[in-house]
Formats: C-alpha cells, structure tokens, sequence
C-alpha cells in the first residue's frame, strides 16, 4: 500500500517554515463554551446530530477536509481498520492541499479546535488531521 503523504510542503508563501500550531481536537458534544483565544471548525462532513448552528459557536465548517463519505462508511469507526483509515484518509487528503494550508494558517494565527462528531475518541478523522497539520510546520 506505500507509506502514507507527507505533508512537509505546506510552507507558507516564502518557503520559511511558520509557527509551530497549537491544535487540539474536541468532541463537538463535549465542546463547552467557546474560549474567546479558540479558532472553532468544524471537521466533519455532515453536521452533527442534535447540535444547533447557534449551540457549537463555529469559526468555519471545513466539511471539504472530511473523509470521503465512501471511505466513511468503509471505515465504519472499527479501530480494526485504524492504520488502513489513515492512510487512506491522508491519501485523500493529497488534493486538499489549498485546504489545509487554511488551516495552518489558522492554527498559526490562534488555538486551533477541530471538533468532530465521533463517539471514539482516539480514532477520527480530527485525530488525523491534527497529526498532519503537526507534520506540515
């Protein structure tokens, strides 16, 4: 299958490397209020069940990032299938390149929050997206 994408290319326009980001990710039904430093997005596809738009305090959707909704259903959050996820997530995520570079941006210019809807906690797409946004800068 091959070793997954690097994401080291997401420099910012002069080639120099930017600010390390602060990223974390949270649960957008464990979310709490916002904290006023936070940059909320919102990381799935489809949003969450039983969440008001008002209720979440969004910065950005980046429903543009998320899985595929075929390698979604494959995966089916069935950690058996973690490593194959991932990597075929990160492949995916090789034509989102624009997308992620926003992301960066935000994660440099604040406290980036990607907030999922996934009961697990541990293997998500925010999981993985956090990792690559790490890897990036």
């Amino acid at each position: 299958m091959g070793d997954p994408p690097c994401f080291a290319h997401l420099l910012d326009d002069e080639g120099r490397m930017p600010e390390r980001p602060r990223v974390q990710i949270r649960r957008v039904y464990d979310s709490g209020p916002p904290d006023q430093r936070e940059i909320r997005v919102l990381v799935d596809r489809i949003w969450p069940r039983g969440v008001s738009k008002d209720s979440l305090a969004l910065d950005r959707w980046a429903k543009e990032v998320a899985p595929s909704a075929q390698l979604r259903r494959w995966f089916a959050h069935d950690p058996r299938k973690w490593p194959q996820f991932q990597r075929r997530y990160r492949n995916e995520l090789v034509a989102r390149t624009p997308e992620l570079k926003a992301l960066a941006l935000l994660a440099r210019g604040g406290h980036l929050v990607l907030l999922y809807g996934a009961r697990d906690q541990e293997h998500n797409q925010a999981a993985v997206l956090k990792d690559v946004l790490e890897e990036a800068l």
